[in-house]
């Protein structure tokens, strides 16, 4: 990435990720279409309200598989194989001990917090209840999951993570129609589902690594643990696993708030957030390109590249986004036909789309750019602008939702306020150029 174009690079770099993500969202909502269909807008409503909940779980996972990689990469990078070995069984060790941890902890406290955090609508309560505590005993396999990609990812290869979600996907499409139109198990079989394509996915991920890359074949004696591996992963995945539980907090608040307004607004919020996804990939799968480009134009000393190509990809996120936001804002009637939402649902969820799909072009403008902060050894900055961004979403819904101006609809406009906030923030960190204070080539 230190030589050519850095628009093409940045665009074939962005691909594999943005693949990935689209593929994993495409399966997300073929779930969601499933549930709507076959079983009802109750059940619907009962699923989509434990996504952010489910995201705050799967934020360690996330970001403490990223740390992890990170120091795969590095001992990679040198050519040392007994360290790439070392780190990957401390890793995979940390990461499926998580996993069964928070399994058994989500399990325990979902009542509780379905009751009393999150204040389901009473109506679906039970089936949110069930869906999440099927659902999370399946997190251990998410766990194990997403170290074993992250540590594949590691060494360069990024494109098996794309045959792992494809096969997530047909299987866990392939469950739900048979666990819910056949045996008609309702949610049980929709969280069923996920849990096993989430196993099968993680052995298909872990026979391909041991397969293809001798450096992995460990037997089961040989798979050792290393404090200070395992301290230097938390460590490294800390501001990542901290961005992202932020995130999942700030929304949970917000989906608390849309529970109150009853079950047509909930389930009418867990469509519209399917969607929204969709016009979240460009600028998150950017986030992660420019993070790999800065980091290699600072090693090579070519600021000017960074710079140029910061500007570059915030305009390729731009048009991206722009371009989904036009599709979402003309098609958003027939978009939410496809879920078996009620008249009453689906004219809510309409009014959200085409909210969203203004706000998120000023979420475009911005995120890339924290790739670049992260790139440049600011990895903490992304938190700052997380919490600030999430505080003022949250605020915002509290203070407008009673309001005549607003009411229910702060539930999707506040977006609006959260991301002009963050936009702000980034952008006037970038031109003060004070991200470049830790970058060797500062000035240059």
């Amino acid at each position: 990435m230190t030589g050519g174009s850095p628009w093409k690079h940045i665009l074939s770099f962005s691909f594999p990720i943005l693949a990935g993500a689209l593929l994993q969202q495409l399966y997300n909502t073929a779930d969601t279409i499933i549930v709507g269909n076959f079983v009802g807008e109750n059940a619907l409503a009962a699923v989509g309200t434990t996504n952010t909940l489910a995201f705050l779980f799967l934020s360690a996972a996330i970001g403490f598989s990223a740390g992890n990689g990170v120091l795969v990469s590095q001992h990679f990078g040198a050519g040392n194989e007994k360290m790439v070995r070392k780190n990957a069984s401390t890793g995979i060790l940390l990461l499926l001990g998580l996993g069964l941890l928070l399994s058994v902890t989500a399990i325990l406290l979902t009542r509780w917090a379905y009751t009393h955090f999150v204040a389901v609508p009473p109506e679906i309560l039970e089936d949110t209840i069930l869906y999440f505590q099927i659902y999370s005993a399946g997190l251990f396999f998410q766990f194990g999951y997403n170290i074993l990609s992250a540590v594949l990812r590691a060494i360069g290869d990024s494109a098996a993570t794309l045959y792992f979600l494809l096969i997530a996907s047909v299987i866990n499409v392939g469950f739900d129609l048979l666990f819910i139109a056949v045996f008609h198990w309702g949610v049980a079989g929709a969280a069923a589902a996920t849990g096993i394509a989430q196993a099968l996915s993680m052995a298909a991920a872990y026979y391909y690594m041991v397969r293809k890359y001798p450096v992995f074949r460990y037997r089961l004696k040989e798979f050792t643990w290393d404090n200070r591996i395992a301290l230097d992963t938390l460590i490294m995945g800390f501001p990542i696993t901290v961005q992202l539980m932020i995130v999942s907090l700030g929304l949970t608040m917000v989906q608390r708030v849309v529970n109150s307004f009853g079950k047509v607004m909930t389930a009418s919020f867990a469509v519209g957030q399917r969607i929204e996804m969709y016009l979240h990939l460009p600028c998150n799968a950017l986030q992660a390109t420019l993070a790999t480009y800065t980091g290699q134009n600072i090693g090579a000393c070519r600021m000017d590249r960074v710079k140029k190509g910061a500007g570059q990809g915030v305009l390729i996120s731009l048009l991206l986004t722009a371009f989904i936001s036009f599709f979402v804002w003309f098609y958003a009637g027939e978009i939410i036909r496809m879920f078996g939402l009620s008249d009453q649902s689906a004219s809510l969820c309409v009014r959200h789309l085409k909210a969203v799909a203004l706000t998120n072009v000023i979420l475009s403008s911005y995120v890339p750019l924290i790739g670049v902060f992260q790139g440049a050894k600011h990895p903490v900055f992304a938190v700052f602008i997380a919490f600030g961004a999430l505080a003022v979403r949250v605020i915002v819904t509290y203070w407008f939702k009673d309001g005549a101006f607003f009411g229910s609809s702060i539930v999707w406009w506040n977006s609006l306020f959260g991301f002009c906030t963050g936009c702000l923030i980034t952008w006037l960190f970038y031109l003060s150029g004070m991200w470049q204070k830790n970058c060797s080539v500062t000035g240059k």
